[in-house]
Formats: C-alpha cells, structure tokens, sequence
C-alpha cells in the first residue's frame, strides 16, 4: 500500500487530460477536442469532493475517467495507490471494483429485461465467482433494505418502479462490491425535489456507515451546498476554483464562480447576491480563446488575461486560476488595481 493509500487518501489526480480527435477527412490534420485539460485534486476516505460547471465544461468526461470507462490521454490516475495510467489489463480489472459510478438517468441505466435481483448480482457473479447463489441472494436483499425497498423488489422488473426507486436500485447495484469511490454523474437532476432530498439523505447516510468517498458531479450548487466537503468549479475542460465548501460558498473568488452563485436561488431574500451576468456563449473546446479561456465573458478581464493563460494556485485558502486575484486572495474589483498586475 503507497503512503497515500495509507493515509487515507484513494484517489490523486494530476494533470490529467483527455483529448478527442475529430477527423476532417482522408488528407485532413484532426481537430482536436481537449475535453478535460490538466485536472488535479485529491480526495480521502469519506470525503465528498463536488464538481460543477456549465454543461460541456467536462465534467461528466472526468467522471468518466475515474470511473476508468475511457482512459485518459495523459497526466496521472491514482486510485489507491495504484497508477491507472501504468497499470495493466490485470490490474484495471481488480481496480474497477473499487470504484463504481451512478448515472445521470436511472430510466437508462438500468437493463429493462433483467429483474433486480439479477442486476443487483450480476457484480458479484463477476467478480465474486466463490460465492454460492444464496449468499448472492442474500447480500442482494441486504442491500435492497440498506437503500430502502423491500425484499418482494428482488424479483420486480426495471419498468415497475419509480425514477426515484430505480436511482436507488442503481446506488445499491454500485455498492455491491463494497467500492471505495463512488462517482456520482448528477445522480438527482432527473428527480423531482421531494425525491432528490431523499436519495440525497441515503447517500449521506451510506458514506457516514462505509466511509465511501464521493466525487460528485453536478451543476445544482444548492445541492452541492448540502452534499461537499470541497468544491472544484471547472470552465472549458479546466478547474479555474478548488477549496473547500465554507470558502467556496462564502467567499468565491472566481469571477466563473461568483457569476454561477450569483444564478443560484436562496429561501432567504437578504441573503440573495447580486446577479452577475455573463455575456456571450461557452467557447469551443477545438477552438478555445487564447490567455485565460473565460476572458471573453469576464468583467474582470484585462490585457494579461487576453495573452496567458493563468494555472491553479493558492491564494488566500483557496486555490484559483485568475490573474484578478491577488495572492492574498482578494479579488481586484477595479481596473487601477488590476492595471498594476499589467
């Protein structure tokens, strides 16, 4: 076991990139689509790291990654302890079961002509060729109970149950094989509110029961509010915010992440910030802006922005990629101060 694995932490990303090529025919160079773009973070037991954005910022390509459905096209994947990047046919297959991911879409991900007992076996028939059938059957029903349906679901198909119940379904399949990292691909965006709090407050309740650590996906930051111990807010394929969730929420220092809280509705009107708009589209990750690649939207944006692109850095407790922001952390509302960092 490396030192990090025995620390605590099961999972360490850096740089990590995955590029797209897109073909422009037989004579052609390829496009190329850089989807995630030079990732870091770390993640430990039983912690839940959040990550949002706009649609097409990558989020979902990075779950993708960990979950080690596609592999990446460079930087490094450690999961515990163990390089994904390096690692061989044999030992991505023993990797696999210890993370598992959630889609988006309970309606889809699960097999509409398999009953729940199966799917919910399937993984250890897999994986677990020594267990006998009732004891597969039993760590079924377990599981089934552990996420709140009963046992006469066992022998029920996909299609007689509500989205709600099926996202269960689905949790309890990934849990299975008693993963240590669960990737969670917006597991409620498809769930009414009375639902989501309730699927939400299972997954709460699980991690605090087998210390599973979260990398949660989302773009609901009320949702993210209740559910992360950290925040990394990503723009184009890139993390332009990381810190944890009091700072995040408190003090956001991005103008990235200050306009998407600014979107985000309070019960409490006191509490409502000043609605920061963002002009023009997402650019395209083929063709992304040179310098900063969120200087075409930024209120902030001076010359700097336009010619280098700025990395992640520590900067007052948190970690932000902006040249308006200075190294204590403050963020440089006017164009004098700005001016000065010229």
């Amino acid at each position: 076991m490396s030192a990090a694995a025995a620390s605590g932490r099961v999972l360490d990303v850096a740089a990590l990139r995955r590029v797209y090529e897109i073909p422009r025919g037989p004579f052609a160079k390829p496009l190329e689509l850089k989807a995630v773009d030079g990732v870091s973070f770390t993640l430990d037991a039983g912690k839940t790291l959040a990550v949002v954005g706009e649609s097409g910022c990558g989020k979902s390509t990075l779950a993708r990654m960990i979950a080690m459905i596609e592999l990446p096209s460079g930087g490094s994947l450690d999961i515990e302890g163990v390089d994904v990047t390096r690692a061989g046919h044999a030992d991505l297959r023993k990797l696999r079961s210890h993370v598992q991911i959630v889609f988006q879409n309970p309606y889809g991900s699960l097999n509409p002509r398999q009953k729940i007992g199966s799917l919910l076996e399937e993984p250890l028939l897999i994986n677990r060729r020594r267990m006998s059938a009732a004891e597969r059957r039993q760590a079924a029903l377990a599981m089934l109970a552990r996420v709140g349906l009963r046992p006469e679901h066992y022998d029920r198909y996909p299609h007689m149950f509500s989205g709600g119940q099926r996202q269960r379904i689905a949790i309890a399949r990934a849990l299975m094989l008693n993963p240590a990292i669960l990737v969670l691909d917006e597991p409620v965006s498809a769930l009414d509110l009375s639902v989501q709090a309730q699927i939400l407050n299972i997954l709460v309740d699980l991690q605090a029961e087998f210390g599973l650590a979260y990398l949660f996906i989302s773009h609901g930051l009320s949702v993210v509010r209740h559910m992360a111990d950290e925040v990394m807010v990503m723009y184009l394929g890139r993390p332009v915010e990381l810190g944890s969730r009091e700072e995040i929420f408190a003090r956001p220092r991005h103008p990235y992440t200050r306009a998407l809280l600014s979107a985000t509705p309070v019960a409490d009107p006191s509490r409502q910030r000043e609605r920061v708009r963002l002009e023009g589209e997402l650019p395209s990750p083929i063709n992304p802006p040179s310098g900063c690649a969120f200087h075409p939207r930024c209120p902030l944006a001076f010359d700097r922005c336009r010619v280098d692109r700025p990395e992640l850095e520590m900067k007052g407790g948190v970690k932000v990629a902006c040249w308006a922001v200075d190294a204590e952390g403050r963020v440089l509302e006017t164009a004098a101060e700005r001016a000065r960092l010229s």
